[in-house]
């Protein structure tokens, strides 16, 4: 067998009977591929000639129908289509959201307290708007804040019970964006 495929592969070593079996072969195969492409042709009408249904335009091909993709990327788009997020901004935007907030501010350090809200949360607006103020602007946003716990000297005392009352937090505005 390889010394067949040897023969083929060296014009040189082929014999009368081999050339004429591998130039048999190389023209059927050719033929083959002929008649292969003309399966795909219409096979035209009686004596070449068409009715006039048959002149009519063809058809326009159907429209391609749109699969859909089982994959994790087209179930998470779904998911994010389908939320109630508000929806992704561009960078672009984001940066113009950015400048227009920071285009007339300026950024200041200092020490203002929060105030206490109803709920025993920190209320800061009013520490960076104080913070501002002491600079000479209108009011602030505050950006950095600083919180500790202040207690009663008697917490440090050896046999202290500590209570609810001896110790509260403290909240500071330290760095502020102002307008």
């Amino acid at each position: 067998m390889a010394d067949g495929i040897d023969d083929l592969l060296n014009p040189a070593r082929l014999t009368c009977g081999k050339a004429r079996v591998a130039m048999a072969g190389l023209a059927l195969s050719m033929a083959l591929t002929a008649i292969d492409r003309g399966w795909t042709q219409t096979a035209p009408s009686a004596l070449g000639l068409q009715s006039p249904a048959q002149q009519a335009a063809p058809e326009p091909p159907p429209a391609p129908v749109e699969r859909e993709n089982p994959g994790l990327i087209n179930e998470i788009g779904k998911l994010f289509k389908n939320s109630a997020l508000p929806p992704l901004k561009s960078p672009t935007e984001t940066m113009n959201d950015l400048s227009t907030i920071a285009r007339p501010s300026s950024m200041v350090t200092g020490r203002a307290a929060c105030a206490v809200a109803a709920n025993g949360a920190p209320d800061c607006k009013i520490g960076a708007d104080r913070l501002c103020q002491s600079k000479g602007f209108k009011e602030g946003k505050s950006i950095d804040i600083n919180t500790f716990e202040k207690c009663s000297p008697l917490v440090y005392l050896p046999g202290h019970k500590r209570g609810p009352n001896d110790c509260k937090t403290e909240n500071f505005v330290t760095r502020a964006v102002c307008q």
